[in-house]
């Protein structure tokens, strides 16, 4: 099958190049028009070189950086020109596209950025990193125990803005001759201050339960999902239930490996439908929406193993994890796991007694406070706000101190006649 596979990719190349044209076409008629930024105009920026495919890393900075920009002008910087097209009509801040070096060079020269934050680690990030007199900021996109969040990528930047505690002691522990204490800042979650959108129900005296299955591994130490294994009696207990309201939120992917597990998300979904057709005031939710936000306010979470388990933690609300049936799939039990209140896929259809036991049990409350500090610090509203905008703050301080030491220096061009090219197709970031 090599010719066939080699054919296939072929078509990918020349389909994605068609995309990329008609993107570029429908991007340059939208600047013709557009006033440029003005120069010294913008203090902070952010870089942001990748496509479409990875927009969820800027999308869940969007409130954060609208409330920073009260205080300091933002802009973000983008690459590539469809995700400019839709950072155009997204983004609360201004969007800046440099398709080439020059491009980048030019506004570089005409802006004195104080800060430029990244959101994840494209290798077009290096491309930045050029200039030096700013400074480099990893803001990333989320929170976990992944590998990524110990790569030695973190001592490229000159900062980076971390959860908590437990960030610091894991790039401690994993990354050699990195000065922790002086280039890592905790600031919490702030994007938890700013949850997105409102529930598509009226809120009333129900229990609303979020229920976040990831979908099912494409292998089986990653089987985590557990639609098939837990889902179908979870919606039905809490369906049953005239005091519970369901969110069920599956991933995208959920049932593109497996026929089986796609079925039982469509009689998970089904059965949603008929509830509500029975009693219309129950306003049970399939949400397949672009936006995460309000759903994380929900008074109880069912999550897999996956980085939802941490956009619940930022909230201090209770949580639940469901154990994956497959022997094989690797479950890291330290951290955060060592502590988590487990659903055994036979516990699945007393969900409704285990989320009221749940909510009322100090031991877990108590618990869960515990690890929502230790990897998020206070996470009170509005406290998280505050220590980025504090970060922001010391790190603009510094800025100043270096730029008055330096005020003799000419603002000189780093440009490379090399670098002045078509610059997409790039590889796109992972985490």
């Amino acid at each position: 099958m090599p010719v066939l596979s080699d054919v296939k990719a072929a078509r990918r190349v020349i389909l994605d190049a068609l995309r990329s044209r008609r993107s570029r076409r429908e991007l340059d008629a939208r600047l013709a028009n557009r006033p440029r930024i003005a120069p010294d105009s913008v203090e902070i920026a952010v870089y942001f070189s990748d496509t479409r495919v990875n927009l969820y890393q800027m999308r869940q900075w969007y409130a954060p950086l609208a409330e920073l920009a009260k205080t300091h002008p933002i802009a973000v910087i983008t690459r590539s020109p469809g995700a400019t097209l839709t950072l155009l009509d997204e983004c609360p801040v201004p969007v800046v596209y440099c398709r080439r070096i020059f491009d980048l060079e030019r506004f570089v020269l005409e802006q004195e950025l104080r800060l430029v934050f990244y959101v994840n680690q494209n290798t077009k990030n290096f491309q930045m990193f050029r200039y030096g007199r700013m400074w480099h900021v990893f803001i990333n996109h989320g929170e976990s125990d992944k590998i990524y969040m110990t790569s030695n990528q973190f001592k490229a930047y000159d900062y980076a803005l971390v959860a908590g505690q437990a960030a610091l002691d894991r790039l401690s522990r994993k990354v050699w001759a990195y000065d922790v204490e002086r280039r890592a800042i905790p600031i919490g979650r702030p994007q938890t201050d700013h949850l997105a959108g409102e529930p598509p129900f009226a809120p009333d005296d129900r229990v609303v339960v979020f229920y976040a299955p990831t979908w099912e591994g494409d292998r089986q130490t990653m089987a985590y999902g557990s639609i098939a294994s837990h889902g179908e009696a979870i919606a039905a207990a809490v369906l049953a239930s005239p005091r519970h309201r369901l969110v069920y939120r599956p991933h995208p992917r959920s049932g593109v490996v497996d026929p089986a597990y796609r079925a039982a998300n469509q009689r998970i979904q089904a059965a949603i439908r008929a509830a509500n057709g029975r009693d219309p005031s129950a306003q049970h939710v399939v949400d397949d929406g672009p936006v995460l936000g309000w759903q994380l306010a929900a008074d109880i979470a069912i999550t897999d193993i996956s980085a939802m388990i941490y956009d619940r933690l930022a909230t201090g609300r209770p949580i639940l994890v469901t154990r994956p049936v497959s022997p094989d799939a690797e479950v890291d039990e330290s951290g955060f796991l060592a502590a988590v209140d487990w659903l055994e896929a036979g516990e699945a259809g007393d969900i409704v007694r285990i989320a009221d036991r749940l909510l009322t049990d100090p031991e877990s409350r108590a618990r869960l406070a515990h690890w929502s500090e230790r990897y998020f610090g206070d996470t009170t509203p509005g406290a998280a706000t505050r220590r980025f905008h504090e970060a922001v703050e010391r790190m603009i301080a510094e800025w100043e101190r270096h730029a008055a030491l330096h005020a003799d220096d000419p603002r000189t061009s780093e440009h490379d006649p090399l670098d002045d090219e078509d610059d997409e197709g790039m590889p796109a970031s992972g985490g």
